[in-house]
């Protein structure tokens, strides 16, 4: 734990007709990495030997195999980094992002993006147009995360939406939901400095916790927002039990949660009060 250290590897080779070995040139850090490199697990996934760490990539094409028709070599593409099987009944229902045999790019066993090739199906990098850069293309993994985290909530025009935390995933998660059509989207975090960004970016409300019970926190926000009966949509980026506690007292009755934020289960006691 707490050790990273640069590594020569061979160039993969292209072992499928099908796949395309990308020269990865931008990759975001998400705070998965910072869990297996601090702490060398993630739950039941656990680090057991030396792993290269990264899933948020977009990179140029350096090589295609022989059966490969959409792409060349020097197009931009953003990777999309979790291969399924393709057989079981949750990838053929098209819910591949269920499959058990998942192999999910740093994740144990499996090794990340983080690196200078790295090879995938010609169907899971997906062509950059010219207006979009490849620094730009390495957020359109966590944006995707976004974009599913909000239809699970349903966020609709019309709708009010809270986020707990301004980091990155949440403030794609705002403005996700404002591109969604809802009229007032309030980001929640403890960090003046992340809640002025969000307002710059595309928060229509901000909301600075501080340490008060769950209930009261979430009946200061609804009135300081002007929520009325509470909000349509909540959705949690940050994983900790005070917001998750929150979060669900801050719903108005019918209101619809999603926990998209890495829970420690662990250590999270819910509130006997606390409902969906």
């Amino acid at each position: 734990m707490n050790k990273v250290q640069f590594e020569d590897r061979p160039v993969p080779e292209l072992k499928d007709d099908h796949d395309v070995l990308v020269e990865v040139r931008f990759t975001g850090i998400c705070g998965s990495d910072v869990h297996y490199w601090a702490e060398g697990r993630i739950g039941d996934f656990v680090v057991a030997a030396p792993m290269v760490l990264g899933h948020e990539s977009a990179g140029v094409v350096h090589s295609v195999g022989r059966a490969v028709t959409t792409l060349r070599p020097g197009d931009k593409v953003a990777m999309e980094p979790g291969i399924p099987c393709r057989r079981c009944e949750r990838c053929r229902e098209g819910r591949y992002n269920l499959c058990p045999a998942m192999a999910f790019a740093a994740t144990p066993p499996h090794d990340g993006t983080l690196a200078r090739f790295y090879v995938l199906p010609e169907d899971f990098c997906y062509k950059l147009p010219g207006h979009v850069s490849l620094e730009e293309g390495a957020l359109v993994e966590p944006a995707s995360v976004a974009v599913h985290v909000c239809r699970q909530v349903g966020v609709a025009p019309g709708k009010s939406v809270v986020v707990y935390g301004a980091g990155p995933v949440g403030l794609l998660c705002c403005a996700v939901s404002k591109a969604f059509g809802a009229t007032k989207v309030v980001c929640v975090d403890i960090n003046e400095e992340r809640l002025e960004f969000a307002a710059k970016y595309t928060a229509t409300h901000i909301f600075r916790s501080k340490k008060e019970s769950a209930e009261e926190g979430a009946k200061r926000l609804v009135q300081e927002c002007g929520l009325g009966p509470g909000a349509d949509c909540c959705i949690d980026a940050t994983g900790a039990a005070p917001c998750i506690q929150a979060g669900i007292h801050v719903l108005r009755m019918g209101g619809t949660y999603c926990q998209a934020g890495m829970v420690r289960l662990s250590s999270f006691v819910l509130d006997s009060a606390s409902t969906c």
